[in-house]
């Protein structure tokens, strides 16, 4: 099982397009996932939830479907505002760098930053950056030479509770100088990632599409249709990469060998009793007992 969290409808929308044998599961506490199959995958089962808007409700659902599915691994797909010039509309992030931004200390005349991230896990680093070369997950996007090939980009994000659209404003400015890696900024990630890592091991990664560039232009390209495109764009790469999860059913390897049957032999000569062993047994264990008169 896979489980895919977005935040907004149009990215639940962007990631049942490639879903079949979409069932309802509902949470014992109401929140409802869609639960289907993978377009051409009957093996790979999907989890989709929706988080809302905003950090802490994506850190809630996101232990929710944990404990709720036990996944192999935790997507969060959706759109993000783009930082760089290098970034087209449409393009892909796969962030490698989590970076939770409002973190700090207010003194009088400055504001100290105190920085928070988390990793892309590296199995699913290694694994997008294949599905990437591969080309082949974004043939599902649109025939060949109607629309332009997206790009995709392994960099850091930022992640915080504020839809920032503009260049100049002073959250912008403190990317710039505290966070100069991030080349995206979205609302969702740093609870996501926060969450994951208190659920212990599980692979997790955030894919997101470029919708705008956060520089005052954002309600024109989403009149332009951008956020649908971005959110397509990220959930074909993103289910993509679900598909080539490695999911474990059996002994991992290179883990141990299970221990050879233990077999114990007790008999009792000349109408002794046998008494009880005490001890510690590893792997199958069997006793026999017989008796022998002479």
């Amino acid at each position: 099982m896979i489980v895919i969290l977005t935040a907004l409808p149009v990215e639940q929308e962007a990631v049942l397009e490639h879903l079949v044998d979409v069932r309802e599961h509902r949470h014992a506490q109401g929140t409802l996932f869609d639960v289907g199959t993978l377009v051409g995958r009957p093996d790979r089962q999907i989890a989709l939830g929706v988080t809302g808007q905003g950090t802490l409700a994506a850190a809630t659902l996101t232990e929710r479907a944990i404990a709720e599915f036990s996944p192999s691994a935790v997507l969060f797909v959706g759109i993000a505002g783009g930082l760089r010039a290098k970034l087209g509309i449409g393009d892909v992030v796969v962030a490698t760098k989590v970076y939770a931004y409002h973190g700090g200390k207010s003194e009088n005349d400055e504001f100290l930053v105190r920085p928070r991230s988390w990793e892309i896990s590296h199995d699913l680093e290694q694994l997008a950056r294949r599905v990437r070369r591969h080309r082949a997950w974004c043939e599902p996007l649109a025939p060949p030479g109607e629309a332009p090939t997206p790009e995709v980009h392994f960099e850091a994000i930022a992640a915080g509770d504020v839809v920032l659209n503009s260049a100049t404003s002073p959250i912008a400015n403190a990317l710039r100088h505290n966070y100069n890696d991030a080349v995206a900024i979205e609302m969702e990630s740093a609870g996501f990632a926060l969450a994951a890592h208190l659920a212990g091991r599980i692979a997790t990664a955030t894919i997101r599409g470029i919708s705008d560039r956060a520089d005052g232009t954002k309600s024109f390209t989403d009149g332009q249709g951008s956020q649908r495109l971005a959110a397509r764009n990220a959930a074909a790469f993103a289910v993509a990469l679900a598909a080539a999860v490695h999911e474990d059913t059996g002994t991992k390897s290179g883990s141990a060998k299970p221990s050879p049957p233990i077999r114990n032999w007790n008999i009792a000569r000349e109408g002794a009793t046998v008494g009880q062993q005490n001890g510690v047994n590893h792997g199958a264990f069997t006793m026999n007992v017989t008796r022998e008169n002479r």
